[in-house]
This record gives structure tokens, sequence and C-alpha cells, in this order.
């Protein structure tokens, strides 16, 4: 049981570290990216990737319907014009 709570909490800690600068997708629906952030900025991406380990499942949909939503205005845009 033990080996699968650790596999839980390190694959939430890689999918927070690699989804850093796409956070922007895992809000409560997609908005502006924010001006990006030179450097490493420690804290900003320990407090993501904390996080993120333990909620990814949670993050995973958020970013599923956001993707979902940017596809749908997307079409939407080419059929307009």
């Amino acid at each position: 049981m033990n080996i699968y709570i650790v596999l839980f909490l390190l694959l939430g800690t890689c999918f927070g570290l690699c989804t850093f600068s796409h956070r922007h997708l895992f809000s409560e629906g997609p908005k502006k990216i924010e001006d990006p952030i030179q450097g490493w900025d420690f804290p900003n991406r320990l407090m993501w990737a904390m996080i993120c380990t333990f909620l990814w499942p949670i993050m995973v949909l958020t970013g599923l319907h956001s993707v979902w939503i940017l596809s749908k205005r997307k079409a939407i845009m080419v059929k307009i014009s």
C-alpha cells in the first residue's frame, strides 16, 4: 500500500514541476497568460508543486476542461472568420 502512496505523490510532484509554465490552464477557467516570471522563482514553483502533489487528479481534470473550452472557442472563432 505504501508504494501506491509514494507513486501518487511522486507523480503529483512531477506533474507540478512540468506544468508550472502552463498553470493558467488549471484555474477556474482559462484566462490570459500572466507575464512570464524571469528566472527560477523558487517559492512560486515550490508552492505549485506542493499543490499539485496532493491534488494532481483534480488539476488534470480542470486542465482538460480548460483545453476543451479553448478548443470550442477557437472553433467558433474559425467559423466566424
